[in-house]
């Protein structure tokens, strides 16, 4: 494919190519992850340690102020700091997708969506480092799974679905308008205190419910993960709104996509 191929893909075919292509993102995920702990001896586990740590402060703390149980509360908000960290780092670093490709991007014929990937399968493989915490924690407790945890899998991949289509749109324009990255990295850090992660949704009163959760996009897409791997099914309402919103948003981010990629490489 030449470079001038390259820049007159839709939408569409854009995004074929890079997934037919999945391994070149996958290799640059992994590569990013090698080099950001290049000659550490732990590696990558230093990210487990330091959430480990945070559960164990974060459960400890909001566990005694809640007066909820530690059995009950530590695999919670382990699961849910583990999840939030997921979406907040892929959607933060999605801002700079084609930012911190620039040089590879204006020399080289690759699917502007390969640099989306990169950055996805870079935090879903830190995402399965931490989730190594969560069954010590249930061990510790004497609890384990049951086969409502199957359903975490089609969780996940709802929930990474919707986070693509969201970093195709904040790629294109955090490459126009470079102060929307730091928008965006306040608006996740508000984000994580007004969705249930480090406070369960029965600490609600009944009139903030629906406001604080029924229209919060991301309390649905994290118990459709976390809510199987407790051991409950989670609401049909959460699964029809999380297949919703990803249907939806990767119509418009598609249209959006075809719209502004051929002006991506001038913006940077």
């Amino acid at each position: 494919m030449t470079k001038a191929k390259s820049r007159n893909l839709t939408a569409w075919e854009d995004v074929s190519e890079a997934i037919s292509n999945f391994r070149l993102a996958t290799l640059l995920g992994w590569l990013d992850v090698a080099q950001r702990y290049r000659r550490s001896r732990i590696g990558p586990f230093w990210l487990t340690i330091n959430m480990g740590v945070l559960v164990g402060a974060l459960g400890l703390v909001f566990g005694t102020i809640f007066n909820t149980p530690m059995a009950e509360f530590l695999p919670f908000i382990c699961i849910g700091l583990i999840l939030w960290g997921y979406c907040t780092q892929t959607i933060n670093e999605s801002c700079t997708s084609f930012i911190s490709s620039t040089d590879t991007i204006l020399q080289l014929p690759i699917p502007f969506f390969t640099y989306v990937m990169r950055t996805w399968w870079r935090n879903t493989v830190i995402l399965f480092h931490n989730l190594v915490i969560f069954p010590l924690i249930l061990i510790f407790f004497g609890k384990f799974v049951n086969f409502y945890a199957l359903l975490a899998i089609p969780g996940l991949v709802v929930l990474s679905f919707n986070l693509l289509w969201l970093a195709v749109v904040l790629a294109v324009l955090c490459t126009r308008y470079r102060d929307l990255t730091q928008i965006v990295q306040n608006v996740m850090q508000i984000g994580m205190y007004v969705t249930p992660i480090m406070w369960m949704p029965n600490h609600l009163p009944e009139k903030a419910s629906h406001l604080m959760l029924g229209l919060n996009p991301f309390y649905h897409l994290v118990s459709i993960v976390r809510e199987p791997l407790l051991g409950n099914p989670p609401m049909v309402t959460n699964w029809i709104f999380s297949i919703a919103t990803a249907i939806v948003g990767w119509c418009a981010a598609l249209l959006f996509f075809g719209r502004y990629r051929s002006r991506i490489a001038y913006w940077l």
